[in-house]
C-alpha cells in the first residue's frame, strides 16, 4: 500500500494541467460513485490528478490508482478498497477501471460494502455505464470529458480567459460577443492550428503529434473497442480497414454493401462496427431528422478534425474540415441532423445552418444561419465559424 501512496504523491506533485477544464465545476463531487468517460487521449488521467491536487493535496485520505498495475492481477479491488479504508482512506480515484475483469460488479460491491468511501473512476467512451451494466444503474453519476474546445485551445495559446457561450448567445448576440474578444486576439489566426492538432492535449508534448495520434487511434480500436466489446482479435484488421475506408471516402452516406464486401463480412456486422467506431469517438454518425441507429446514417464524419489530418492527410477537403469542426463543437450539447436542401445541418430540430468556406457564393435565406470561415465579425444571420468553438 505504501508504494501506491508514494506513486500518488509523485503524480500529484508533478501534475500541472495546462487548462483547467470546466467539467471540474460541473461534477457533483458529493456523489458516492462518479464515472468520468472520454475518448483516449483527452486527459482523463490528468483530470483525476488535478482534482486530487486541488481538493486534497498530499492528504492520504485520497488515493489515485491505475488498474494497469499488475498488483490487481492478484488482489481484488474490493479488498484493496477495504485496506485503504482501514488506513483512513475516504476517496479512491481509479484510472482505467475497465482493465479489471468484472469491473462493474467490483464497483457495486465497494458501493454496498463501504458506505463512507467515495469512488471516482475513469473509463472509455465505449463503455455504456448504465445500459450495459445494470448493477450501476441508479447509483453512478456519469460525465464526459471531451478534448479541448477551440476556446480552451485559444486560452492556452494566448493566455486569455475567455468564457464559453450558449448557442442562443451566439445566434442572438454574436456581434457583441465577437467585439469583446477581437480587441484581445484575432481567433481566425489560431483556428487552423486547432483544426490540425488542437483537440487532443498531447499536442503539448515534445513528440510528433500525428504519430502520437495514430498510436492513440490504434489503441482506441485495439483496447477500447476489442477489449470492452469482447471482440476476437482476428477481427481487428477488419475494423481498422473499415475506419480507413470511411476516412478515405470522406463525409457522406456509407455504401454498406460495398464496405461489407471490402472487409469481407456481413452488412449487419459493418453497421455494428460503425457504431463501435462512433462510441470510441473516432467517427460521428449524422442522421436525417427522426432517424437513428440501427438505420444507415445519412453522413459519416470523422469525430474531430485532428483525426482527418492523421489518418489520410493527402485528401483533406476544406469544406469537409469546416463541417467537421462545426459538428464536433456542437456534438456535446446539441442534436445534429442532416440539413435540408441548401443547408448543411439541422440543429435541435429547428435551426438550419450552412457552413461556408471563404469566398463561397450563396443567396441569403433569412431562415438559415451561415457559419462563415475566416470571418472575424459577423452580421445578422452570418456568424463567424470560429465562434462556435466557444460552446464549451
Amino acid at each position: 500500500m505504501e508504494a501506491f501512496y508514494r506513486t500518488h504523491c509523485y503524480l500529484v506533485e508533478h501534475t500541472n494541467a495546462p487548462v483547467r477544464r470546466d467539467l471540474m465545476d460541473e461534477i457533483d463531487w458529493n456523489a458516492k460513485l462518479i464515472g468520468i468517460k472520454g475518448t483516449r487521449g483527452v486527459g482523463k488521467t490528468t483530470f483525476l490528478l488535478q482534482y486530487a491536487k486541488e481538493k486534497y493535496g498530499l492528504d492520504r485520505s485520497c488515493l489515485f490508482v491505475n488498474m494497469n498495475n499488475f498488483y490487481f492481477s492478484k488482489t481484488s479491488l474490493v479488498d484493496f478498497a477495504g485496506e485503504f479504508i482501514k488506513r483512513g482512506g475516504k476517496v479512491l480515484l481509479i484510472d482505467q477501471v475497465f482493465k479489471l475483469p468484472d469491473w462493474s460488479h467490483a464497483l457495486r460491491t465497494c458501493y454496498d460494502r463501504y458506505p463512507n468511501l467515495k469512488i471516482v473512476f475513469t473509463g472509455s467512451s465505449v463503455m455504456r455505464l448504465k445500459e450495459e451494466n445494470p448493477e450501476l444503474n441508479g447509483i453512478v453519476k456519469s460525465y464526459n470529458l471531451r478534448g479541448f474546445s477551440f476556446r480552451e485551445f485559444l486560452n492556452l495559446q494566448t493566455g486569455n480567459h475567455f468564457s464559453r457561450f450558449t448557442l442562443d448567445d451566439i445566434i442572438n448576440s454574436h456581434e457583441h460577443i465577437a467585439k469583446t474578444i477581437l480587441p484581445h486576439v484575432n481567433p481566425t489566426n489560431y483556428l487552423q492550428d486547432y483544426i490540425h492538432h488542437g483537440f487532443y492535449p498531447f499536442f503539448l508534448e515534445k513528440r510528433n503529434f500525428s504519430e502520437n495520434l495514430l498510436k492513440t487511434m490504434n489503441m482506441m480500436v485495439e483496447v477500447d473497442i476489442l477489449l470492452i466489446k469482447q471482440i476476437e482479435l482476428k477481427y481487428l484488421s477488419k475494423i481498422k480497414k473499415l475506419l480507413y475506408l470511411l476516412a478515405v471516402d470522406g463525409p457522406g452516406a456509407p455504401n454498406v454493401s460495398q464496405l461489407a464486401e471490402e472487409i469481407q463480412t456481413s452488412r449487419a456486422t459493418v453497421m455494428n462496427y460503425i457504431k463501435y467506431l462512433a462510441d470510441a469517438r473516432l467517427i460521428n454518425m449524422v442522421y436525417p431528422k427522426g432517424e437513428s441507429f440501427p438505420k444507415k446514417p445519412a453522413k459519416i464524419m470523422m469525430h474531430n478534425t485532428n483525426l482527418m489530418y492523421s489518418i489520410y492527410p493527402v485528401k483533406v477537403e476544406e469544406q469537409d474540415v469546416l463541417e467537421t469542426f462545426f459538428v464536433n463543437s456542437l456534438w456535446k450539447d446539441h442534436k445534429i441532423n442532416k440539413g435540408e436542401k441548401g443547408t448543411s445541418f439541422l440543429v435541435d430540430n429547428n435551426l438550419h445552418f450552412r457552413i461556408c468556406a471563404e469566398g463561397c457564393k450563396f443567396k441569403t435565406n433569412p431562415n438559415v444561419y451561415y457559419a462563415m470561415h475566416k470571418l472575424e465579425l459577423g452580421h445578422g444571420n452570418q456568424i463567424p465559424l470560429w465562434l462556435f468553438g466557444f460552446l464549451y
